[in-house]
């Protein structure tokens, strides 16, 4: 949806899958509010007769119908064409970002869509071609069962992460690297090897976000004791960034910024306050 919103293509929507106090991109959950756009049931339970009698000529879906292959097939019965879109499926971040220009060519606004790429990657050139810092980054969360998420070496956020001058940690060795972007690890091997890093950034893009260090130790004490957390180096990223994936370019600056000692206007990345 986001870069449906990028590329000036939103009057050309007319249905969702998620329900308008679930969107984080502002001008889809308006024009929900609106009556513009109409919610149609759940990617995976589709109301198949609204989306016949409004007129629904194209349905756009993500790798997860692939878990209901015969939402797919009923849709296909009813003469509605399924186009699965598979931007997550890029390790590279511009990569996903790209996709813009698919939605361009879809809804006849290839011109946007390509000043809107070409606009963004210029606006961040100077800071991809500056000289790596030495500095550590995680990006993690803590699970329900204690254990911690981190992102494996090839998924896009530890790429933004190297993008933007950073060192993603952990690494994981060759034979512990799978086709899933994420992994669980235990939480006394998540400290060996991030204990040190110069930046942790806690992912609340599944869990809530922290609004202070307290909450982050109260996870678990052992943070603490993490070199970040003494050196006032905590951030948070929250669940809006997960529906915009033209923010990858943003995101890389953000991290750029706070690489370099300069976190003053964050817009995807939000500093972790000390206790209150």
């Amino acid at each position: 949806m986001d870069l449906v919103v990028s590329c000036s293509a939103l009057d050309s929507i007319g249905f969702s899958g998620t329900k308008q106090n679930d969107w984080y991109v502002e001008e889809a959950a308006n024009a929900m509010e609106s009556g513009k756009i109409l919610y149609a049931g759940k990617y995976s339970a589709p109301d198949y007769e609204l989306l016949l009698s409004q007129g629904c000529s194209l349905a756009i879906q993500n790798n997860m119908i692939y878990h209901k292959p015969e939402v797919m097939e009923k849709l296909s019965e009813l003469g509605i064409p399924c186009l699965v879109e598979k931007s997550g499926n890029e390790s590279h971040p511009l990569g996903r970002f790209e996709w813009i220009k698919l939605y361009g060519a879809l809804f006849g606004r290839e011109e946007e869509a390509q000043a809107f790429f070409d606009n963004r990657i210029k606006a961040i050139q100077n800071l991809l071609n500056q000289k790596k810092t030495d500095k550590s980054v995680a990006f993690f969360y803590i699970t329900k069962n204690g254990s911690v998420n981190i992102r494996t070496n090839s998924d896009y956020i530890a790429a933004m992460i190297e993008l933007a001058g950073g060192n993603y940690i952990p690494k994981l060795s060759q034979k512990d690297e799978d086709k899933n972007s994420t992994r669980n690890i235990q939480i006394e091997d998540f400290f060996a090897s991030a204990k040190d890093a110069d930046i942790i950034v806690y992912n609340a893009i599944v869990d809530r976000p922290i609004a202070d260090i307290k909450e982050l130790e109260e996870k678990n004490e052992i943070f603490a004791d993490f070199k970040a957390v003494k050196n006032d180096k905590v951030y948070c990223v929250g669940r809006e960034f997960f529906q915009s994936t033209s923010a990858v370019t943003q995101f890389i600056s953000d991290m750029n910024g706070i690489l370099n000692n300069n976190d003053e206007n964050l817009v995807y990345i939000r500093k972790v306050c000390k206790n209150k």
